[in-house]
């Protein structure tokens, strides 16, 4: 639980009242890491920008498979449930129950695959990655722009899970996910380390 005052929507006035307005219009309530996040309300709107920016290049599907895979990596509970439901709109949860469980493992595409891999290893040693890892993209067919946008994507993850991480924000649980995959969401990443290292 953080120590940080969270400000209350009663409470909340300016960018701060517009930020939480757009969450209750979208999720119907204010997460918690909304409301820690706008604690610097610019610097939050900064953050939407950038990732607005980021997921209308790569494309939704994409982006979302990056979140999660960075997010799980990190082990921030909070974008793990939050993007989960997020993806439920695009993928099935038969598919994203296999993709949270094991993502080599969930009959993905294999450039998909190695994108989510990508994050991984930019999400846990960044300074171990040369140019062999971009090249390994390339090879599935990625363009420059996109290569860039899976980096964009990972990197941007990171910046919001941490923080949220390091203020030690509570965690919410979106309604709408089944028991199963709240768990599966939660559990670390499967595959990773040494079996991961090899396939790099």
């Amino acid at each position: 639980m953080t120590i940080l005052t969270m400000p209350t929507e009663a409470e909340a006035a300016g960018l701060r009242a517009e930020i939480f307005a757009d969450d209750v219009r979208s999720l119907g309530y204010v997460p918690s890491h909304t409301k820690a996040m706008s604690l610097n309300p610019e610097a939050y709107l900064a953050w939407e920008s950038l990732s607005k920016a980021i997921s209308s290049s790569l494309g939704l599907r994409r982006y979302e498979l990056v979140t999660l895979a960075a997010a799980q990596v990190i082990g921030s509970s909070h974008c793990r449930l939050a993007h989960g439901k997020k993806t439920l709109q695009i993928i099935s949860e038969e598919q994203l129950l296999a993709i949270a469980m094991d993502f080599h493992d969930a009959g993905l595409p294999a450039a998909e695959v190695a994108m989510m891999d990508f994050a991984v290893k930019l999400s846990t040693d960044a300074a171990a990655m040369t140019d062999g890892d971009a090249q390994q993209l390339r090879d599935f067919g990625y363009s420059d722009r996109e290569i860039a946008d899976i980096t964009l994507a990972a990197a941007a993850r990171n910046f919001f899970s941490r923080a949220l991480l390091a203020m030690a924000v509570d965690v919410d649980v979106p309604e709408g996910l089944s028991r199963d995959l709240q768990g599966a969401l939660l559990a670390p990443l499967a595959g990773w380390t040494a079996e991961a290292e090899q396939r790099q």
